[in-house]
């Protein structure tokens, strides 16, 4: 008989599982045209609308001049703008373009699509247990 799961081993195995899906989310969606870092920074983009280097640099917990270099990728490959701060002349806004927006999209259609796959090859037994399991998971958030 096995030991009833503590809350401690629990948090820890789903953290884990959590940052597996994550990184599959991720995968799923990912190409070899952006590095994993001009990805994030997109992404955070596309949730946070316009932003500066330096407030994404903060956000990913990275050097002002390292997010220097990624926007500047980002921005060769067509998918940011840079414009003059209109109240401080000396900070330029980071901005989505279309096709920024467009790649964003895809990602998370990517994403879904690997989820519904995934999900598809369960046996009906445990995809009811992946639903059940939603359920109680959404108690944890209230």
């Amino acid at each position: 008989m096995t030991d009833a799961p503590t809350p401690p081993q629990t948090a820890h195995d789903l953290r884990t599982v959590i940052a597996r899906m994550m990184r599959r989310f991720r995968e799923a969606g990912a190409d070899d045209a952006l590095t994993p870092a001009q990805a994030s920074a997109l992404a955070r983009l596309g949730k946070g609308g316009v932003s500066t280097v330096s407030a994404l640099a903060t956000a990913e917990r990275v050097r002002p001049q390292s997010m220097a270099a990624t926007v500047e990728a980002l921005e060769r490959a067509g998918f940011v703008t840079r414009s003059q701060d209109p109240s401080d002349g000396r900070r330029q806004i980071i901005d989505l373009t279309q096709a920024g927006s467009a790649r964003i999209e895809g990602q998370k259609d990517a994403a879904a699509a690997w989820l519904e796959q995934a999900l598809a090859e369960l046996d009906p037994d445990d995809l009811r247990t992946v639903s059940s399991a939603m359920t109680v998971l959404e108690k944890m958030l209230r």
